[in-house]
């Protein structure tokens, strides 16, 4: 939209200081610092791997008849990950992508441009979405409702946009347990590849100090903007109280978090490019069987509240 703010990239320290006691201004400055990279931070494509893995995750939260949606809205859109990789597996023809980053609206619309898909961006907070009543047939978010203050305002906003009998689906919310030991994870992985990569043979793999520097402060903004972790049960009773239908959260990933985590932070510490296909590879295929020990063994055995991920659906009552 043209009203919509300008990115802030490259925040103040008057900006910084004023978002450690205001999230929502946390998660701008966070997010817009994080635009330009997100992608290439989070191994994130538009091609068949991540086409799969996010129509996957919509089929495990939820019932589909392969029919597209006509219209649907994303909250907290980012890069566009999850709503454009829907669109192009068929679940929605026409998309409005959302964020209260404008930097984010930013690259997601340009990635929609360079998919050819019918897609609008606006910047918007998700507990007041500016659109009218039964405006879409399908909502959805990946890893947002973790940085939305009022998670059940949100989740009223978002059956009052849906026509009755529109669905949410909501992916990629980071349990209690599953949280905990994610971080800790990261946290040793981080600590490990700074601490060696000064070493004289292995500086070649090491970041720039300033590149380092920048994203430990943004790290620490995690502190803010990651305001929820959840236990799957709650989150039911949340949407159920703000109205929903027909709820049921489910879980994924705890071997694969196990790899998942290291990886990624691996990834964030060593200069871009540096590792290459062969790395990429093992990380995906690696993902991808534990991921089917997760599914086909673990689910069953294993309490659903320790899996890392969260997914949760629910429809507005008819």
């Amino acid at each position: 939209m043209s009203s919509d703010p300008a990115p802030t990239p490259h925040a103040t320290a008057e900006q910084v200081e004023a978002a450690w006691h205001d999230p929502k201004l946390a998660n701008v400055l966070y997010h817009d610092w994080e635009a330009g990279t997100y992608d290439e931070k989070w191994s994130i494509s538009y091609d068949e791997r991540c086409i799969d893995y996010a129509a996957g995750r919509f089929r495990a939260a939820a019932p589909w008849d392969g029919r597209p949606y006509l219209r649907a809205l994303e909250l907290g859109s980012g890069t566009g990950f999850f709503l454009l990789n829907l669109m192009q597996a068929g679940v929605a023809e026409r998309g409005v992508v959302t964020d209260l980053s404008p930097g984010m609206v930013a690259a997601a619309t340009r990635n929609a441009e360079h998919l050819g898909l019918e897609v609008e961006g606006a910047v918007v907070d998700g507990e007041h979405i500016p659109f009218p009543d039964d405006s879409f047939d399908l909502v959805v978010g990946h890893a947002v409702l973790h940085h939305i203050p009022d998670v059940e305002a949100a989740l009223r906003e978002v059956l009052r946009v849906l026509e009755p009998g529109g669905r949410f689906v909501f992916a990629g919310e980071p349990t209690t347990v599953g949280d905990a030991y994610a971080r800790t994870l990261g946290q040793w992985t981080w600590k490990a590849t700074t601490t060696l990569t000064r070493l004289g043979p292995l500086r070649g793999w090491r970041r720039p100090q300033h590149e380092l520097d920048e994203s430990s402060r943004a790290a620490a903004l995690e502190s803010v903007v990651d305001i929820h972790t959840f236990d799957p049960a709650e989150l039911e009773r949340t949407a159920r109280r703000a109205g929903a239908q027909g709820v049921a959260a489910h879980t994924e990933e705890f071997a694969a978090a196990m790899l998942g985590w290291p990886v990624r932070t691996f990834e964030a510490a060593v200069p871009p490019g540096k590792l290459g296909w062969n790395w990429a590879m093992f990380a995906y295929h690696g993902w991808q069987r534990l991921s089917w020990l997760d599914e086909h063994l673990l689910t069953h055995v294993v309490p659903r509240s320790w899996f890392y991920n969260a997914l949760i659906t629910g429809t507005k009552p008819r």
